[in-house]
C-alpha cells in the first residue's frame, strides 16, 4: 500500500521536474521524452526505494516486464543517450533532495512512542499488525479490521516528515 503511494510521489516529482502533465507516465504514448521520464521513475524505483516491479507497472499502466527493461537498459540509456542523461541527472538531483530532507528512526521504541503520542492507537484485541519500518528499524501497530484504515491514516500523517514504508501483516 505505502509502495504504491511512494511511487506516485517519485512520478510526481518526475513529471514535475520535466514539466509534463499531471499523470503523463500512465499515457500509452511513446514520444521520446516520455519514455526517458517513465524508465527514469521505473527504475528509481526499484534501485532507491526497492519497490515491487507490479506495482511499478500498474501505477505506469504497463506490464511487469517493462521494469526489467528500464533495469537492464539504464546503463546503456544513460552512456549514450544524451536525453536520458540529462533527464535522469535532472530528476535524480530532485529526489534525493526530497529523500535527503526526510528522517528515519534509530530506535523502534522511539518510533513507537512518537507514533502512540501522536494519535495512533493501538487495540489489545488485534486482527491486523501493521509492520513500520523506517530506517533500519521496525514496530508492529495492533489494530482491528474496523480501525483499520484510520490507524492507517493517522501513521500516515505521525510520520509525514519521516522515510518509512508500511507492510500489512
Amino acid at each position: 500500500m505505502t509502495e504504491e503511494l511512494n511511487f506516485k510521489a517519485i512520478c510526481n516529482l518526475t513529471t514535475r521536474v520535466m514539466g509534463l502533465p499531471e499523470g503523463s507516465l500512465a499515457l500509452k504514448s511513446r514520444k521520446r521524452h516520455l519514455q526517458s521520464a517513465r524508465s527514469i521513475a521505473g527504475y528509481i524505483g526499484l534501485t532507491e526505494e526497492g519497490i515491487h516491479r507490479t506495482v511499478i507497472a500498474k501505477v505506469l499502466n504497463r506490464d511487469r516486464c517493462i521494469t526489467y527493461h528500464y533495469e537492464s537498459n539504464h546503463k546503456k540509456n544513460f552512456k549514450h543517450c544524451v536525453i536520458y542523461r540529462k533527464a535522469f541527472d535532472k530528476i535524480y538531483k530532485a529526489y534525493k533532495h526530497v529523500d535527503d530532507s526526510k528522517n528515519i528512526f534509530a530506535d523502534s521504541e522511539f518510533m513507537k512512542s512518537h507514533l502512540l503520542q501522536n494519535g495512533v492507537v493501538e487495540k489489545l484485541e488485534s486482527d491486523v499488525l501493521l509492520e513500520v519500518k523506517s530506517g533500519e528499524v521496525k514496530c508492529v501497530i495492533k489494530t482491528s479490521y474496523f480501525d483499520f484504515s484510520n490507524q492507517l491514516e493517522n501513521v500516515k500523517l505521525a510520520l509525514e516528515n519521516y522515510h518509512y514504508t508500511i507492510k500489512i501483516i
